[in-house]
């Protein structure tokens, strides 16, 4: 009987000792400590670099600053090149990735990925009254992208037949026919278009469609289960409250587009 009671006791200490983590919970602990680290870029405007002010600023440095008000914690932003993105979430030195990331099977083999919250994309950019929705609207139309790009590669493999393409050197030949109005329609990368429609307001830019769609995600410290689901409720929330939104039109001078969720 004595025996009996003593492998009770044992079965019942190991039962405790499985059903316990071998780590505490990341998001009850970022709870307690009243505190969170999230790793920003470190330049890489409109997604985060350093402002007039010194601090840092950019998209992503916004999405971060509403995480830790949600939370309720304070914010410790940890500036990072891309390199390090991976190695400092794996490590512990900063709790989220937030830097402009985007998602693929060789990246998920080390970290979680939440749920899409920025668009990152290549897109043809014209004026109101320039009427193009698709590839099918480009002909007729004189179209600038600078030579050698994915974007110039995915255009040329995509524009129908009686398209005007001309081809630039660099970025900044292409923004400066742009804007002089040598061609009608620019295609680039949204980051590039950002730049040109807050420094020409009064040619009234719009992104007529995607081209090329690589959006971003937040980075998630592998088994930190709890942390990624309410990463997903919090873009979901942000969604459709319109924040992220504001943010894009903030940032990126257009609004969020439809992103992907995992």
């Amino acid at each position: 009987m004595f025996n009996l009671i003593k492998r009770t006791a044992a079965l019942m200490a190991l039962s405790v000792a499985l059903a316990t983590p071998l780590f505490a919970d990341q998001l009850q602990s970022i709870l307690d400590k009243g505190s969170i680290a999230i790793g920003v870029p470190e330049s890489f405007p409109p997604f985060g670099s350093v402002g007039k002010n010194f601090e840092h600023e950019g998209y992503d440095v916004d999405v971060a600053g509403l995480i830790a008000k949600d939370l309720g914690v304070t914010l410790k932003v940890v500036p990072l090149t891309s390199k390090q993105r991976i190695p400092f979430l794996i490590s512990g030195k900063v709790d989220l990735v937030i830097s402009s990331m985007g998602a693929n099977p060789k990246r998920a083999k080390s970290i979680w990925f939440s749920s899409a919250y920025a668009p990152f994309f290549a897109g043809a950019y014209a004026a109101k009254n320039v009427i193009v929705s698709g590839y099918e609207d480009l002909k007729g139309y004189k179209v600038g992208v600078t030579g050698g790009t994915l974007e110039d590669l995915e255009l040329t493999k995509r524009a129908p037949k009686g398209t005007d393409i001309t081809r630039f050197g660099d970025n900044a030949a292409n923004i400066s026919a742009f804007v002089a109005g040598q061609v009608d329609v620019m295609v680039t990368g949204n980051i590039v278009a950002a730049k040109v429609i807050e420094k020409n307001p009064s040619i009234g830019i719009e992104s007529k469609f995607i081209l090329r769609d690589s959006p971003c995600f937040i980075g998630v410290r592998q088994g930190e289960s709890n942390m990624l689901r309410w990463v997903n409720v919090f873009i979901l929330h942000k969604t459709l409250g319109g924040d992220l939104n504001e943010l894009s039109m903030k940032w990126f001078g257009q609004e969020l587009p439809p992103l992907p969720r995992l």
